[in-house]
């Protein structure tokens, strides 16, 4: 996510702990800037876990992306 909008929101944050508050434009503004950051907030932790090794005691290794596939795979087969 950019800087702009991550200070937008902090921005936005700020001026609803005022007195004036949010106009209603705003408010929408804010949610939709913040649905976008939970998104992209959510997408890098799938990719951080997509390529994640687990290494068993055993020594050997798998990723549990692939693994979780492998089980979709073989319930609609």
């Amino acid at each position: 996510m950019e800087e702009e909008k991550l200070a937008r929101i902090n921005e936005l944050a700020r001026k609803s702990r005022t007195p004036e508050g949010l106009t209603p434009a705003e408010k929408e503004e804010q949610n939709a800037l913040r649905l976008e950051y939970r998104q992209a907030v959510v997408g890098n932790l799938k990719g951080q876990l997509d390529r994640t090794v687990i290494i068993r005691p055993d020594g050997s290794s798998y990723r549990p992306a692939e693994e979780k596939k492998k089980a979709a795979d073989k319930e609609k087969s």
